[in-house]
């Protein structure tokens, strides 16, 4: 209803690996959340900041399913992601995590990946599908409110299950910036 009320046009490219443990996409907006929630055949395990789960209604659509909401500035909290990832695998749920770690305004370029993806899913050894979005803040936008577009694109990109103590996570973050790029031009000339 959300896409068709607002006349989103979402193309999707390549396929969701419903066998990948770990989803790592770029933050731009919102509605990422909503994209791949309502367009992904699995039940996802979002991986967020504390401070969003005490937002009037959207905490609770946070916390109601069971998402894994964390102090980022709370050393201890990598015990408990941990605990709480081991306890959705058992649930069959993937994680869904934004390795930039907050919503980046530059619409040219991504944010540096932080640690903490990387962390989990070499400790779990996970199967990482990586996703990029493009366009999304250009539909929905929040800060300001605002809709310069309608039509985004999400690029399911191969799932791979990285080796450990290799350079994979960097290799990752220069792919999906480059895929990013040559996307963002293709509906942006």
């Amino acid at each position: 209803l959300f896409f068709s009320f607002n006349r989103f046009e979402i193309e999707i490219v390549g396929a969701f690996d419903e066998s990948a443990d770990m989803i790592m996409l770029n933050h731009q907006s919102v509605v990422d959340i909503i994209f791949l929630e309502a367009l992904h055949p699995r039940n996802l395990c979002w991986i967020a900041k504390k401070q969003l789960g005490e937002i009037p209604f959207y905490g609770y659509a946070l916390r109601g399913p069971e998402m894994i909401l964390i102090d980022r500035e709370d050393k201890a909290s990598l015990i408990y992601i941990l605990k709480e990832a081991k306890a959705k695998f058992a649930q069959n749920r993937p994680l869904v995590i934004f390795p930039e770690g907050t919503r980046c305004k530059d619409e040219s370029k991504f944010l540096p990946f932080k640690s903490g993806a990387k962390l989990i899913t070499e400790k779990f050894n996970l199967k990482v599908q990586p996703i990029v979005l493009v366009n999304s803040a250009k539909i929905y936008n929040t800060s300001p409110f605002e809709s310069r577009g309608k039509k985004a694109r999400i690029i399911a990109l191969e799932s791979f299950t990285p080796k450990k103590g290799s350079d994979w996570y960097e290799r990752l973050e220069e792919q999906m910036q480059e895929v990013y790029s040559k996307h963002y031009k293709e509906l942006n000339p």
